[in-house]
């Protein structure tokens, strides 16, 4: 996180392996920075100073009796006219999540018709909300672990909660939905003929013993620990994915994410990079667990949608690293998060009284101490590596978060 100019990125996604997926960064920044208003007796404040559009939903929050009026416009943004030969009908689980929903914002303005599946325990409606109405969308409040028929072309399978607080809310469910949502998502791709691209995990490496981390690496995983029922019903539902492959001949794609943040991420899930931005927004102490000396990479959310889609479009069948390189301590990336947003206040306006402080607390169990993901390999096959930097996406989502606060959602 150099202070070296760094090049402004306009645009997203590639045109590679037979699909365009390039999208403008501003009509993706509309659908998560919406226009908001703050309204104090007949006073109306333009919040995030782009008036009224012509598309998508608003806020208006009203500060004395701190209530919330949306509206919604019934345009939607324009979308990619694809000829039907194009156009593909994909399926998206867990697509009201933070990663799905970056994922389904960009397949819908590239013209594809999404179908949405998700149960809402970690998802919201909100993430998706400005499609609804849409002739290319539709939005199933569905439960993975129960088969669901439906044709479809390819399917991106994201469902399952992704944070340790909610996956360790109820373990034996996050282990069956890792087991059977992955089993009902191949059984449908087996029927339909489908290309199955799932999102499994860099922790599926565990506390590693390798570093960086390749694909080849068998991991070192703590299988009854408290994280296990994340880290083994990931390893279990890669292990069905190759099975289906070699049984049955299902073409079959696996990613295995690193770190990623970016807007819409649940600010109270427990990660590490909303954690900081929140505490650092409201002027709270930072909280470190541990020493801080424990390294993590971190990758933008656009970075890791153009990985997924490459994937899924490419010939690439193994499993697959979609991560940064670029590594930092836990400690490191406090001080520079708090930079990074004390930077913004001041270019905002917003008062900032005092510095935050760096305060510790104990480590929690199986904590890895080291991860970093070896993209050797997508490089090479997919041609893919990070264009954002951190401080990049850390001042996007710091920016995003701050808008929140301020129409009183935080």
């Amino acid at each position: 996180m150099s202070g070296q100019q760094e090049q402004k990125i306009t645009e997203v996604g590639t045109n590679r392996f037979g699909f365009d997926s390039r999208v403008q960064v501003d009509t993706l920044r509309s659908l998560y920075l919406t226009p908001a208003f703050l309204k104090e007796g007949n006073k109306e404040t333009d919040l995030a100073g782009q008036g009224h559009k012509d598309y998508g939903s608003e806020s208006t929050y009203f500060k004395e009796t701190d209530s919330i009026q949306y509206t919604t416009v019934a345009k939607f943004p324009p979308v990619k006219n694809l000829p039907n030969t194009e156009r593909k009908r994909i399926l998206v689980t867990g697509g009201a999540g933070f990663v799905g929903s970056h994922l389904v914002d960009r397949l819908m303005l590239l013209g594809h018709e999404v179908t949405v599946l998700d149960n809402f325990f970690t998802g919201s409606r909100t993430t998706v909300s400005h499609w609804v109405g849409h002739p290319n969308f539709e939005m199933v409040r569905h439960d993975v672990v129960n088969p669901f028929l439906i044709e479809v072309d390819q399917i991106y399978h994201l469902a399952c909660p992704a944070s340790p607080p909610h996956y360790q809310y109820n373990a034996v469910k996050t282990i069956k939905t890792s087991f059977m949502g992955t089993l009902n998502m191949l059984g449908l791709a087996k029927r339909t003929k489908a290309r199955f691209l799932i999102t499994s995990t860099s922790e599926v490496y565990g506390d590693p013993e390798e570093h960086p981390q390749r694909e080849e690496y068998w991991g070192h995983v703590n299988c009854i620990g408290p994280r296990a029922c994340y880290d083994e019903g990931k390893r279990v539902a890669e292990t069905l994915t190759y099975g289906y492959q070699r049984q049955d001949g299902v073409d079959v794609r696996v990613a295995r994410i690193f770190n990623t943040f970016g807007p819409r991420m649940n600010p109270y899930d427990g990660r590490v990079v909303s954690n900081f931005i929140i505490q650092a927004l409201k002027g709270e102490d930072m909280t470190v667990y541990g020493d801080g000396q424990q390294t993590r990479s971190f990758q933008y959310v656009h970075d890791l949608i153009d990985g997924l889609i490459l994937l899924m479009n490419g010939d690439e069948t193994r499993p697959t690293n979609i991560g940064s390189s670029h590594e930092f301590t836990i400690m490191e990336f406090a001080e520079a998060v708090r930079d990074i947003v004390e930077q913004i206040q001041k270019e905002e306006g917003v008062a900032n009284p005092r510095r935050v402080n760096i305060i510790h607390k104990e480590m929690p169990i199986d904590d890895p101490q080291r991860r970093r993901a070896d993209t050797a390999r997508a490089k090479e096959s997919l041609e893919w590596q990070p264009k954002w930097s951190v401080k990049q996406g850390v001042e996007e989502m710091a920016r995003y978060y701050l808008r929140m606060i301020r129409e009183g959602k935080l």
